[in-house]
């Protein structure tokens, strides 16, 4: 069974297939098993695709861009900054978190894993979607990056209004795919401790999203990390 297949049974299917076409799939392939025979790599083989899995195309609402999976134990699992419920937050989560709670006026989430926010519309991605073992960045510049590209490149496409949330660099980078004008950027610096008193902190990205999916009469985000 092709680790392929988690994909291929959603909407993001067929115009990522239009945009990569099969060689591309193949080469995916091949190095997917190359390296998960031969690295120890994350996130586990089953949660490569969890992002797309979680959120379809047909209800992305915001897309929030991360870099890499975490590179430690137990950490990533396929959504960008979450971790399982029972880990320790992350530097760079716990900043968001922060800001979350600045910018919403509410108790800080306790809670890593943003499987919640992944279902009402929250593409968590990263713009590589594996990482070796204590190597972040590692799988950088090797086969992920026409992959994420033409997600971004599909969202552009759609019809419905969205948000991206550009934090960082490379994030920013992303920009020039997008050029919908029904579609939003925010973009600020990376929530990383290095970074985030730079201008992530203040820069109110929960409650701007929200408003702008009300002003285009979409249901906003729950920004809570469970239900209840």
């Amino acid at each position: 069974m092709s680790n392929l297949d988690s994909l291929k049974g959603t909407d993001w299917w067929e115009p990522l297939n239009q945009q990569l076409g099969p060689q591309y799939w193949k080469e995916l392939t091949n190095f997917i098993e190359m390296v998960y025979q031969h690295e120890n790599v994350y996130p586990a083989l089953d949660q490569i695709f969890k992002a797309f899995e979680l959120t379809p195309l047909s209800n992305t609402k915001v897309v929030l861009l991360g870099q890499d999976p975490y590179p430690n134990a137990n950490q990533a699992m396929g959504l960008s900054f979450s971790v399982p419920e029972n880990q320790a937050l992350p530097k760079s989560l716990v900043n968001v978190y922060k800001e979350l709670s600045n910018d919403l006026q509410q108790a800080a989430p306790q809670n890593g894993d943003l499987t919640f926010w992944a279902q009402q519309g929250v593409l968590l991605l990263n713009t590589i979607l594996t990482v070796p073992a204590g190597k972040r960045n590692g799988h950088a510049n090797l086969i992920w990056e026409p992959l994420t590209d033409a997600v971004i490149t599909v969202i552009n496409q759609q019809p419905q209004p969205v948000v991206y949330l550009l934090w960082g660099k490379p994030a920013g980078l992303k920009s020039a795919l997008i050029s919908n004008s029904n579609q939003l950027i925010l973009q600020a610096p990376h929530p990383s401790p290095l970074a985030a008193y730079r201008g992530f902190f203040g820069s109110r990205p929960f409650s701007k999203i929200n408003q702008y999916l009300v002003e285009n009469k979409i249901a906003p985000i729950n920004w809570n990390t469970q239900v209840g």
